[in-house]
């Protein structure tokens, strides 16, 4: 599946990269009969493990497998990107849909030395945490690798992440730390509030929806079960608007045709941005199909392209042009008002974003005395929802456009105790320190890969006092916190379940100055 180069998190958390395979940071692990995880679109991971991979005894013997071979397998517990563990002879088996406990007929569809790969034919015992997933197409497109996974086990299983991450981390005192249980949603499904579906012309037929896991193979999909009813309704009207208007869609093998993905992101108030990704420049008919749009959706605020020229596995383009309307599209968070850009980050779970911030600003306790810095701050949501509450903010994000926007809100918000800049935080953070600013809180809110050494080694000599870390990869969570153990210690960790029904993983830790 495309992955979407998202401008504000360049490895971004909605887009669903894969994490890296590390089995011994496995997962939930259940017990017998008893037992129970970032483009905008869904995809599977790759299962294979790495150098950190702890064989067990005897494993590293040759295990002969054909391709299609059948055996009984009892499923341990579950891997990092939420398929079910198991061992046939002492070699690791990933097996997708398999829970802890179940004993089930595996078929192998894939092997190397070190694991195999293989899928269920059937389950001769089931775990009590099966449950039928809501959506019909669960089995055959990602993001929907937990869905056959009672929710209360999805949030049990994602607590028990960062706790395999850090014993295998092991930061000092891990052993200690209070981690919390998984703050969950009431309903957890109809969450995304960004679409970015592929759309094709195959034997005359529209598709619009995600590929089949592991192939490139569109399922069409009308309903999709974590997507936002509003904005999936508006994306499928424009997929319809276009067909109707003879507009080509993109072939692949040919490199042919003219609207490769249609992306639409709508806000809590109902209102969408809809932005048409293409293979080329030229838009012959645009004003026409503009017209259309707009006059049957009035939903829509804002239209725009996005140029991508070519085969890639990358959503986004360099370019984007707006053909009609406004700029931004409004949102209202915490009681702020922030412009959205059409590449704009934004977390795709607003009730969970919200809880994820209201975290992060309790734990900072701040005051009005406190100067606070925002790392990786994107188009400014969470720091200067904590503008009001101390006497300055600073961020940093090295995307441009990002920039840009953090910069509006802040005006727009009547924030002006608020400075934005370009750059990499392991660059700027130590130069507002050599320039004589003394942060005494900081909130980090980093891609997938974590803190850079540069940017740890100035938080180790800044010190400052109040400390809160959003992390979207439990394994570089637990990594950093390793490296900044001599300094700070870990108040708590609090998961959050952002990503419902996928093994995707978020939560907010709250550090503080070590007492000498």
């Amino acid at each position: 599946m495309p992955q979407e180069n998202q401008h504000s998190k360049p490895f971004a958390k909605n887009g669903h990269k894969p994490y890296s395979k590390k089995p011994n940071q496995g997962g939930y692990k259940g017990q017998k009969n008893s037992n129970w995880s970032k483009d905008q679109g869904h995809s599977s991971s790759s299962r294979r493990p790495n150098n950190n991979y702890r064989s067990r005894p005897g494993q590293d013997r040759p295990v002969e497998v054909k391709i299609g071979q059948k055996f009984p397998l009892t499923i341990k517990r579950l891997g990092i990107n939420g398929e079910g563990i198991g061992y046939f002879k002492r070699k690791i088996v990933f097996i997708p849909g398999a829970l802890p406990g179940e004993v089930v007929t595996a078929k192998v569809t894939d092997f190397t030395e070190k694991f195999i790969e293989a899928k269920v034919v059937t389950i001769r015992e089931r775990s009590e945490d099966r449950v039928e997933p809501e959506d019909p197409a669960a089995d055959l497109v990602g993001g929907f690798e937990l869905a056959h996974l009672a929710y209360p086990a999805q949030l049990a299983f994602k607590k028990d992440l960062i706790q395999q991450a850090l014993e295998k981390f092991q930061p000092r005192g891990y052993e200690h730390f209070q981690i919390k249980d998984t703050l969950g949603m009431e309903t957890p499904y109809h969450y995304r509030n960004k679409a970015s579906l592929p759309i094709r012309k195959i034997k005359g037929e529209l598709k619009l929806g995600l590929y089949k896991r592991g192939t490139h193979d569109l399922v069409d999909l009308p309903q999709i079960a974590t997507q936002d009813e509003s904005s999936m309704t508006i994306v499928r009207q424009v997929g319809q608007i276009l067909d109707a208007a003879s507009v080509s869609f993109y072939n692949e093998e040919k490199n042919s045709g003219l609207v490769k993905t249609v992306i639409v992101r709508a806000n809590q108030a109902g209102q969408a941005q809809v932005v048409l990704v293409t293979n080329t420049e030229e838009f012959p008919g645009q004003e026409a199909i503009i017209s259309s749009l707009t006059e049957k959706i009035p939903a829509i605020t804002g239209i725009f392209q996005n140029i991508n020229p070519g085969k890639t596995s990358l959503i986004w383009g360099e370019e984007t042009v707006k053909l009609w309307g406004d700029d931004y599209l409004q949102e209202e968070i915490l009681g702020l008002t922030f412009s959205l850009s059409p590449r704009a980050f934004l977390q795709l779970n607003y009730e969970q974003m919200t809880k994820t911030y209201e975290t992060a600003i309790q734990a900072l306790n701040l005051s009005k005395n406190d100067r606070l810095v925002d790392a990786y701050s994107g188009v400014g949501t969470l720091g200067l929802s904590m503008a009001f509450l101390v006497k300055e903010v600073r961020g940093m994000e090295i995307i441009p456009e990002a920039v840009a926007d953090a910069k509006k809100n802040a005006v727009d918000n009547d924030i002006e105790n608020a400075h934005y800049e370009v750059g990499t935080a392991e660059d700027v953070f130590p130069q507002w320190a050599r320039d004589g600013f003394k942060p005494t809180a900081l909130v980090v809110d980093p891609p997938r890969p974590g803190l850079e050494p540069g940017f740890i080694r100035a938080i180790l000599k800044a010190k400052p006092e109040k400390f809160v870390y959003i992390s979207c990869n439990p394994s570089t969570l637990a990594r950093d916190l390793a490296e900044l153990e001599d300094v700070y210690q870990v108040d708590f960790i609090q998961p959050v379940d952002m990503f419902p029904q996928t093994p995707r993983w978020e939560g907010v830790v709250k550090l503080s100055l070590k007492k000498k």
